[in-house]
């Protein structure tokens, strides 16, 4: 494999694969002085043209306990703030010298595109609406952890489907997995086409709660909207909010996962991200790892350049 730009590269046994390879990873991590000389001599870039909390983190934190060197991209402070365009943007840090790229950009198919104009490997860090394919994967093996398959698992995608490049990724691969997906939203905030998509669709969460192994719960993505697309925050927290009532509804095993950030007291309520089966900062500590595998699979096993 040579670039991530999308959960289909992988498949059902790349994603194995990745599983496996994060369950070493994961006792990396758990060490005192977690880092391992991998990737010594590899530089790995973190290109981001949005902002990023976790997901910029955690593939620096990755990298880093990979032995690799970093160099971190900042927009605001680049020559992008000039007009200077992608490509040249790009080519221009390939020519320092690099292994791979980790992009981000506000715009579907960048990542692919920046895979035709330079060598380096590539991984898609979430490009618009599309894709986030790591997020997809810690979150697989999240689940993996505490519910020890998803074959057979019952999982509802709940809130800002149309937005969400996290959930085109995640259903991507808990189906390649097995996992029997819903999605749950007003007809609003799902895309205008679910053809392709293998997925059952609810309007009501309170039917599907109960019945779920995994409740899965996306922010409202205010910055994507270009309408209205709900009354009110408030009437959508009443019909689609995790509030403390609803996840009484929940089986004591059903995993809460939610990918970040998140908004608090709208689609979640602050109260059940404390309770013992939200995984929110698992989701977060295991993003490293997941991350360490990939990158270890793109440069570090030969496979890849």
């Amino acid at each position: 494999m040579r670039h991530l730009l999308s959960i289909s590269d992988l498949g059902a046994e790349g994603i194995e694969e990745v599983m496996r390879l994060t369950d070493s990873f994961v006792e990396v991590s758990s060490r005192a002085i977690p880092k391992v000389p991998t990737l010594r001599g590899k530089t790995v870039v973190s290109l981001f043209f949005e902002n990023s909390t976790r997901t910029r983190l955690s593939f620096e934190t990755a990298a880093k306990r990979l032995s690799a060197d970093i160099m971190t991209f900042s927009v605001g402070t680049s020559s992008v703030s000039k007009g200077e365009s992608v490509r040249d943007t790009v080519e221009t840090i390939e020519a320092m010298g690099i292994d791979a790229v980790v992009v981000r950009h506000r715009s579907a198919g960048v990542p692919w595109q920046v895979s035709r104009w330079i060598d380096a490997s590539v991984i898609n860090a979430g490009d618009g609406w599309h894709e986030h394919p790591t997020q997809a994967l810690l979150d697989c093996y999240t689940i993996r952890e505490r519910l020890q398959t998803l074959d057979g698992r019952r999982v509802a995608i709940v809130g800002d489907i149309k937005h969400s490049r996290v959930a085109r990724s995640a259903v991507l691969a808990f189906s390649a997995l097995g996992a029997d997906v819903t999605l749950v939203a007003p007809p609003t905030l799902l895309p205008p086409s679910l053809a392709g998509w293998p997925v059952q669709v609810s309007h009501d969460l309170d039917e599907v709660l109960p019945k779920v192994d995994v409740v899965y719960l996306l922010r409202m993505q205010s910055e994507r909207m270009q309408e209205a697309l709900v009354p009110s925050l408030r009437e959508y927290t009443a019909g689609y909010g995790l509030t403390r009532r609803r996840a009484a509804q929940l089986q004591d095993s059903t995993l809460v996962m939610h990918p970040g950030p998140m908004n608090r007291g709208v689609e979640i309520a602050a109260e059940v991200t404390a309770l013992p089966n939200a995984v929110i900062t698992r989701q977060v500590a295991n993003g490293v790892a997941v991350r360490m595998a990939v990158l270890f699979l793109l440069l570090g096993s030969g496979t890849g350049r």
